[in-house]
């Protein structure tokens, strides 16, 4: 247990300053080729649900168990040598640094009135149509990502190393990335990924939750309302969002920025409209991309911080 820590501790710190170096090999590329030659085999005629079953237990099962036969090895050889690679798996799975630079390549073009730039830097992270926003708009869904990917891209993958380790992040990244590529309420995917989609939800159920509440009681209170406004337009909000999960982050950025999120936003042509959340009366700009980049990197310490004291209590008395 107290290696299983100490790796944890340094791959934080390893995403935190180095992240995923460019042109390097990554796992979520080879899971994605795999999950892509199944879908081309799989998703097709009959019995499509059952079908999606398959490729999750099988994307899963295979991700799952290789990292830990890595892992296990490592730690064959050596503790240092088996901290050292699950520090290293559990590094390559995190996004601090990544989801910060993507963040702050659309912000400075966008503080400098170079809306052009902005719009397609915007477009590398996001899926809706950037030619026609605003800066406020721009800003608008450079926070969302942010907000939504704290918990997706850093805690919720945390949490499952906490809980088994590097094979256990691996298994949360592997059902994510199915939910990112299948799990869509469409005619072509709405069957195939109906499994991996709940499979997505139920694993980010417990860490989305507590990434808003961190976010909400330890990052700073910019929008200067009183913390029982707050705490209440939180509650309400985090459940009008149509995912079940990312609308408690995002929820909590917008009542602690004293901004609005939601709202319209177009996807190939199409308007897609969703609830508006948080109060509003903070106009958005560049430098709420910032803020939200710094609510990411406050709740992810305080994240780890928690689950390490809470793991340590629990294996001290055991």
């Amino acid at each position: 247990m107290p290696s299983h820590f100490i790796a944890i501790a340094i791959g934080l710190l390893l995403d935190r300053l180095i992240g995923d170096p460019p042109n390097w090999p990554h796992p979520v590329r080879w899971i994605g080729s795999f999950i892509s030659k199944m879908t081309a085999v799989l998703n097709k005629g009959k019995y499509r649900v059952g079908k999606g079953a398959i490729l999750l237990v099988a994307t899963v099962g295979i991700v799952t168990a290789a990292v830990a036969v890595i892992v296990w090895l490592a730690y064959e050889i050596h503790t240092f040598a088996g901290i050292a690679v699950e520090a290293i798996l559990i590094a390559v799975g995190l996004a601090q640094k990544s989801l910060r630079d993507a963040a702050l390549s659309v912000q400075r073009p966008l503080k400098e009135g170079n809306f052009s730039e902005a719009r397609e830097k915007l477009s590398w992270i996001v899926g809706r149509d950037t030619e026609k926003l605003d800066e406020s708009e721009i800003s608008r869904a450079t926070i969302e990502t942010v907000s939504e990917n704290t918990a997706d891209g850093v805690t919720s993958p945390l949490f499952w190393a906490f809980l088994i380790g590097a094979p256990g992040l691996w298994l949360y990244k592997a059902v994510n990335t199915l939910d990112s590529m299948v799990g869509y309420k469409d005619e072509r995917y709405g069957q195939f990924g109906k499994f991996s989609a709940r499979a997505d939800d139920l694993l980010n159920y417990i860490p989305a939750r507590i990434t808003g509440l961190l976010i909400l009681f330890h990052t700073r209170n910019e929008g200067k309302l009183p913390f029982g406004q707050r705490i209440v337009g939180f509650g309400k909000d985090s459940r009008r969002h149509p995912s079940p999960n990312s609308g408690f982050p995002e929820a909590a950025t917008a009542w602690q920025l004293g901004i609005r999120l939601g709202g319209k936003s177009t996807y190939r042509g199409v308007v897609s409209a969703r609830p508006e959340i948080g109060p509003g009366f903070v106009p958005l700009t560049a430098q709420h991309i910032q803020s939200a980049v710094t609510q990411m990197h406050i709740a992810s310490f305080v994240f780890w911080l928690w689950m390490t004291v809470i793991g340590v209590l629990v294996f001290a008395n055991t």
